[in-house]
């Protein structure tokens, strides 16, 4: 189990390095992809049981659409068969299941599961379990200031009463906290156009660990090392009174 200390209660993460798991075994991508599926049931799993409130994954950006259609068809296929298949478990370990993003690219197959999905776990309070699918953070923000600019001129908002709090509720993570840590895996160190406007004092930790290996132990490294990180918001650090 973790270190002692405070928790994150939001955790995103950067599911990286499924195509090099592969690659190391000598076996096709799909097999990576289908190892991190496995991997993400483990952290869902480990994260309930450390108590951590909120869970957000990054499982499809809108970038991934340039990859091999071999490889896109693949992973939309892993995705509808984990809507059919792993919801219901979900469900029964009391996981709300939400899904951000622009669905539209998806087929109705998918956008059916995904309803279907986040209706059957709505109530369900135990962890919150976010999946970032075709999502872009440079879009979302795009699109939020779309719809303020729609409201703006339709006589409905004045600009000065625009504020960060009235653009929040246009993203698509409305209503949920910011995230205290992003945990990346695979070796890189940069978002990929994850969450840009919400990580603005959000902890960094990144580990070499490609994500099919990763488990209840390596989130428990990341938890270490968040209790010990002091988090100032812009402030200046705390200094113990003498």
């Amino acid at each position: 189990m973790s270190a002692p200390g405070p928790l994150p209660q939001h955790i995103a993460i950067v599911m990286d390095g499924n195509g090099r798991w592969a690659q190391n075994q000598g076996k096709p991508r799909s097999a990576g992809h289908q190892a991190g599926s496995d991997a993400l049931k483990r952290t869902v799993e480990a994260a309930g049981k450390r108590g951590i409130s909120t869970l957000t994954v990054y499982a499809f950006s809108s970038e991934n659409w340039h990859r091999p259609s071999v490889e896109v068809k693949h992973l939309l296929e892993l995705f509808l068969n984990a809507l059919n298949r792993d919801v219901a478990e979900l469900d029964k370990n009391n996981v709300a299941l939400r899904f951000i993003g622009n669905r539209s690219a998806f087929n109705p197959a998918i956008r059916d599961g995904m309803r279907r999905a986040e209706a059957k776990t709505r109530d369900n309070n135990g962890l919150y379990l976010n999946v970032a699918v075709n999502y872009g953070g440079h879009a979302e923000i795009t699109e939020a200031v779309r719809q303020v600019a729609k409201e703006v001129t339709q006589g409905v908002l004045r600009p000065e009463q625009i504020t960060e709090a009235l653009l929040e509720d246009k993203l698509y993570t409305q209503g949920l906290p910011a995230p205290d840590l992003l945990i990346r895996t695979g070796g890189e160190q940069r978002l990929s156009n994850f969450l840009l406007w919400q990580l603005a004092y959000t902890e960094l930790y990144f580990t070499d660990t490609l994500w099919p290996d990763f488990n209840g132990e390596h989130l428990d490294l990341a938890l270490a090392d968040f209790a010990g990180r002091q988090r100032r918001f812009g402030s200046l650090p705390q200094v113990e009174n003498a």
